[in-house]
């Protein structure tokens, strides 16, 4: 996916089993969306932590944060309970919505990839981070919506 792209739309089924629709947040505010690899992995469990110590962040600068891997529903609620994550993971198990954002597999192709993009309130791409380093993702968000006024 190339900046100055528009959101797509997509529905996928949250950390609670019920459907969740890109639209509801769409056109209203920030969103931040990350995808990666496999919950309960350390450098995945670093990544969500993260979000999480730094969520009131994001809500102050007006975005939501979105998490979205191909584990199932089931195993997200397992994974947002256990570290008090307090925003959004999406179950993504056919891998349809990370196709849709480009996202592309590493370290030969055995894991999925770990990206970042930060879409503003309009629904535009204007950051994208990729990276298999998990705190840096945080750290790039934060900074770029902290320096850009449109969010």
């Amino acid at each position: 996916m190339k900046l100055e792209s528009k959101l797509p739309d997509f529905t996928l089924n949250d950390q609670e089993g019920n459907p969740f629709s890109i639209s509801e947040i769409k056109g209203k505010k920030a969103v931040v969306i990350y995808f990666y690899p496999k919950n309960f992995t350390p450098g995945c469990i670093k990544e969500a932590c993260s979000f999480r110590d730094a969520y009131e962040d994001f809500k102050d600068l007006g975005a939501e944060v979105i998490g979205i891997s191909a584990d199932s529903d089931a195993s997200h609620q397992k994974f947002a309970k256990r570290y008090r994550l307090p925003f959004t993971l999406l179950a993504d198990v056919s891998n349809k919505v990370r196709r849709k954002f480009g996202v592309k597999s590493s370290l030969f192709g055995i894991l999925p990839g770990r990206e970042t993009f930060v879409f503003n309130k309009e629904g535009i791409l204007k950051f994208k981070f990729n990276s298999m380093g998990a705190e840096a993702h945080i750290q790039k968000s934060l900074r770029y919506l902290k320096q850009h006024s449109e969010f």
